[in-house]
């Protein structure tokens, strides 16, 4: 039977709309230590706060994610880039994640490769702290800046593997985003600019000079952007093809340098 506590957390929960009351109470329990912090976290939650910040960790690809307030939470969805990027190069040596967040694109890569060279960078501090503790099992660097400015120059020409998982959100579309991300997140990791692709032009059209000969670059974006997508890549010179995950609606652009 059910404690008083936990059937108390789940009546708060559902109560404020969380579909799904029963394992975010799970959640909220295990990572509690104290009945004041268990309040305190189903106060959060109840005001719309993501639950993989309250608790403080998401689950991807099989791993645990530190996860805090002001850090981009990684998307289930975004396990198919790093499929993709896995599939094109099974052993890669040298990999970067560009736009990490909290680093979980490149700690999937690491822990499923065979100890390659980790890099990753974010131009928000809060980003980059984060990804720190996330890659710091795999020996991976974390730098702060952006895009490319942020990477030691000692890496063009070097890369097997570059991930961006860009915001590619349209501007005037952020205002439709469910609360817990538009509230909680950082607008910077969100907005993709006028069409969403901005980011992902600028990504594509310095891969050229970052890529080893045959090394893959692998960005996330919509469906109906995937055309103007795969159109920048292969202005940028790339070998350009597109995969996608009907599941999750996920569209990932794959450019292979020649």
């Amino acid at each position: 039977m059910p404690s008083p506590v936990r059937a108390s957390v789940v009546t708060t929960l559902r109560a404020a709309g969380c579909v799904f009351a029963e394992d975010e109470a799970e959640l909220i329990l295990a990572a509690a230590r104290t009945p004041a912090e268990v309040t305190a976290m189903v106060d959060r939650r109840v005001a719309g706060e993501p639950l993989e910040l309250v608790v403080g960790w998401a689950g991807f690809h099989g791993l645990r994610i530190t996860v805090e307030p002001g850090v981009f939470v990684p998307r289930r969805r975004t396990e198919f880039l790093v499929d993709q990027a896995l599939a094109h190069a099974p052993g890669a040596r040298l990999v970067v994640d560009l736009c990490c967040g909290s680093g979980a694109v490149g700690a999937a890569l690491a822990a499923s490769l065979d100890a390659p060279e980790l890099h990753a960078a974010d131009i928000e501090r809060a980003a980059v702290r984060c990804a720190r503790r996330n890659i710091a099992p795999y020996g991976g660097h974390v730098h702060e800046g952006d895009l490319y400015a942020a990477l030691p120059d000692g890496l063009r020409g070097r890369i097997d593997v570059l991930t961006a998982n860009v915001p590619y959100v349209p501007s005037d579309e952020v205002r439709l985003l469910p609360a817990e991300a538009r509230e909680h997140e950082p607008l910077v990791a969100l907005d993709g600019g006028a069409d969403g692709l901005d980011l992902l032009r600028r990504v594509a059209a310095e891969a050229p000079h970052w890529l080893a000969p045959g090394g893959g670059l692998f960005v996330e974006t919509s469906e109906r952007q995937a055309a103007a997508a795969a159109a920048a890549f292969a202005g940028a010179g790339l070998d350009t093809r597109l995969a996608e995950w009907e599941e999750f609606g996920t569209t990932v652009v794959i450019g292979r340098r020649g």
